[in-house]
């Protein structure tokens, strides 16, 4: 998958997790990127070892789904980070 399809499909799951996440997060269209990215990353490598399966990341619902989750979960340690920080 292409630099371009990585954005896009971070972007996506960036946007879904600050909607699963309650209240209101206090970081950027780039940082949600980041968030979505780091998500999908750390969600494809955990995925293909647990589940021993090829998980390819493109754009199809079980590789969104898995983007979204490991970004929902992300966004709650980088919001109680920055709540500590308070």
């Amino acid at each position: 998958m292409g630099l371009i399809s990585w954005i896009a499909l971070g972007l996506l799951a960036g946007l879904l997790a600050r909607l699963v996440v309650p209240g209101r997060q206090s970081i950027g269209c780039l940082a949600t990127i980041a968030v979505g990215v780091a998500g999908a990353l750390v969600g494809g490598f955990i995925a293909e070892s647990v589940f021993d399966d090829d998980v390819d990341l493109g754009f199809d619902l079980k590789s969104l789904a898995i983007a979204t989750a490991f970004s929902v979960v992300l966004l709650l340690l980088l919001e109680a980070a920055a709540g500590r920080r308070r």
